[in-house]
């Protein structure tokens, strides 16, 4: 691992740079996604907060409720919501919130970014189960297997740093 760890340290170079100019570009759109999709959730974190998602979760209860009436009663997500979501309102709130916030630190400073693209993936996929989900959702899981297939943390993060120290830990490949 500390061989690897290393490798992704000389990307920044210049030399390397200039012997791979398509990857180089490649990361560096990839790390402007990540950017960006991190302050997407930041941007939803914060909102959340705001909206007292966190002291007044009944918020989120309305909106299910009031989304349950849209949809056939048989469809799947109108059973996630009445026996998932509705029941666990509070439970569900917390999760949204603090994993969307989760996810933002993460993909911003490349912190746990892998684990953090997967909160992202998890919390987009209940969005679209909660029927949710439309056309523009899925960039957003794109970006998400992108994130979680690629090391984007030891190219640009936090990642690098704690992988060479803790070289076992999954949290940081």
């Amino acid at each position: 691992m500390k061989e690897s760890v290393a490798h992704f340290t000389e990307v920044w170079t210049r030399k390397w740079m200039g012997a791979h100019p398509v990857r180089s570009l490649g990361i560096v759109l990839h790390l402007l996604l990540r950017t960006l999709f991190a302050i997407f959730w930041l941007a939803a974190g914060i909102n959340k907060v705001n909206k007292g998602w966190l002291t007044e979760p009944v918020i989120l209860n309305n909106m299910f409720l009031d989304r349950l009436t849209e949809m056939p009663p048989d469809a799947f997500a109108s059973l996630f919501l009445q026996h998932f979501a509705i029941p666990l309102y509070p439970l569900v709130a917390w999760v949204i919130t603090v994993g969307e916030l989760y996810s933002a630190v993460g993909l911003l400073f490349g912190l746990t970014t892998r684990p953090a693209a997967g909160v992202s993936l998890f919390i987009l996929s209940g969005l679209a189960i909660g029927c949710y989900y439309d056309a523009s959702l899925i960039p957003f899981f794109l970006l998400n297997f992108m994130f979680l297939a690629w090391p984007s943390g030891l190219w640009l993060g936090f990642d690098r740093r704690l992988a060479q120290r803790y070289p076992h830990s999954r949290w940081f490949r």
